[in-house]
């Protein structure tokens, strides 16, 4: 028996933000698929959201930088039909400086937060579509419009996931498929540690618990608000962000050099 919701998967779902993800789905009726490489927390998690909500959980264990693990889920989101939902939320970050960081690990961090992402939603996107219903979460950051706040390859792969987000919205209008992408500040996860950061060496006012991150941008998609930014206090800026750009849009491409390199001055000689 499927959940009456049918089966969402979320990716990076053995801890923090991918684990709030899996609880708050399951309450809403959502069986699961729970995607992570730690086969230990991701059980733990699993397990958990069974005994709370009485939903089926599936886990898979899979490294999503590795070819073969990639293609697992890929076939998995081909192949079953019950999936309704999908929450791209695997990823890795970093705060190091470009030239104190090891280039393979960042060739790690592309495969894991853009081609992962990239793949896994072409792969489920088709059978939305013709279903004419579904919904696509992915995971950015506020680094997507800041990327030198951190480490600028990370910044890239989250500017890639908002401009993704953005385009996949456009093409998939008016296909019942919902597409909403997510932009957390700093968030009281792990994410820190494992960059390098150390959590205890940021200020407490800028941390937010994933619950109340999750809780939001469900509330947000509930609303059909495309762009989630739950730590931003007044979201008239993301407002005029997002205004200022599609002002632009229009003007980007033309046959003739602004008029602002018409009117430079002659160079003195």
């Amino acid at each position: 028996m499927t959940g009456k919701m049918g089966t969402a998967v979320v990716t990076g779902a053995s801890s923090g933000i991918g684990a709030v993800y899996a609880d708050r789905l399951a309450g809403r009726g959502y069986d699961l698929i729970l995607v992570a490489r730690n086969e230990e927390r991701l059980k733990a998690v699993a397990a958990k959201v069974r005994d709370n909500h009485g939903v089926q959980v599936r886990v898979v264990i899979a490294d999503l930088a590795f070819g073969a693990d990639l293609v697992k889920v890929e076939d998995i989101l081909r192949s079953d039909g019950t999936i309704t939902a999908l929450v791209n939320n695997a990823g890795v970050g970093g705060a190091s400086p470009l030239l104190e960081t090891d280039v393979e690990e960042m060739q790690d961090m592309i495969a894991i937060n853009v081609t992962a992402p990239m793949r896994l939603t072409y792969a489920v996107t088709p059978a939305m579509v013709a279903r004419g219903s579904g919904t696509i979460v992915n995971i950015a950051s506020i680094v997507a419009i800041g990327p030198e706040i951190l480490n600028g390859v990370y910044g890239g792969t989250k500017s890639f996931i908002l401009g993704f987000s953005q385009s996949l919205r456009h093409e998939l209008a008016g296909k019942g498929v919902a597409v909403q992408v997510v932009l957390p500040g700093a968030t009281a996860t792990d994410f820190w540690d494992v960059a390098g950061v150390g959590i205890g060496n940021l200020p407490s006012a800028w941390l937010m618990s994933a619950a109340d991150l999750v809780d939001c941008a469900l509330s947000d998609l509930d609303s059909g608000e495309f762009a989630s930014v739950p730590s931003l206090q007044d979201i008239d800026e993301w407002n005029a962000y997002e205004a200022a750009r599609q002002v632009m849009v229009p003007h980007l491409s033309s046959n003739t050099p602004g008029p602002r390199y018409t009117k430079k001055p002659a160079p003195v000689h």
